[in-house]
């Protein structure tokens, strides 16, 4: 009878960074959810966090534009995510412009750690200028995945996000009432008109 040798099987865990991006109203964090939940589905140890500054929908929850919700951790720091996870298989992180640029050191530390890293956020501000540490957890992510709205002027390919409102500060927190999905073009024609 023939035996196998029992073969000593050493589990490396590899992370990575995914980065789902694009304007207002694309689909970001429903991605974000989507992916959490297969990780989940695979019993995967999964923890979330967002920036405590996103309170649109709920202080705790991330909540898609649908309304599906996942549970999370707001913080205040993105280093406060490296001090407050528990040995997680994936962490997941929503509203990625807002943090500090910390966030970019934190990713790649986490995804050294062998710790899957899925980060959602909007690429462009609403003057369709790169939008905080975006940039640069693209250029350091494995995979980046841009998802597109629907221009709610023309309804084609929306890849800007139009602010309605004459505030012209960088962060200003809202919804359909104050932002839309645009085409380039609808985007371009908008700007004119407000300036």
């Amino acid at each position: 009878m023939f035996l196998e040798p029992q073969l000593q099987t050493v589990h490396h865990k590899k992370g990575w960074i995914e980065v789902v991006c694009g304007s207002m109203f694309s689909g970001k964090t429903e991605e974000l959810i989507r992916r959490i939940n297969r990780a989940r589905i695979a019993n995967l140890k999964v923890e979330i966090y967002k920036s405590a500054i996103d309170t649109r929908y709920h202080e705790t929850e991330i909540v898609s534009h649908n309304l599906n919700a996942i549970q999370s951790t707001p913080v205040t720091s993105s280093l406060n995510i490296l001090l407050m996870m528990q040995d997680p298989d994936v962490i997941g992180i929503d509203e990625a412009q807002f943090f500090d640029d910390e966030i970019v050191y934190v990713c790649e530390t986490l995804a050294q750690k062998g710790i899957r890293v899925i980060i959602a956020g909007l690429d462009m501000d609403y003057l369709g200028k790169p939008f905080g540490p975006m940039p640069s957890l693209m250029a350091i992510a494995e995979f980046v995945t841009k998802v597109n709205a629907i221009c709610m002027v023309c309804g084609d390919l929306a890849t800007h996000t139009f602010r309605k409102s004459s505030d012209n500060s960088l962060v200003m927190l809202g919804e359909k009432d104050t932002y839309e999905a645009r085409c380039r073009k609808c985007y371009s024609e908008g700007m004119k008109n407000n300036s």
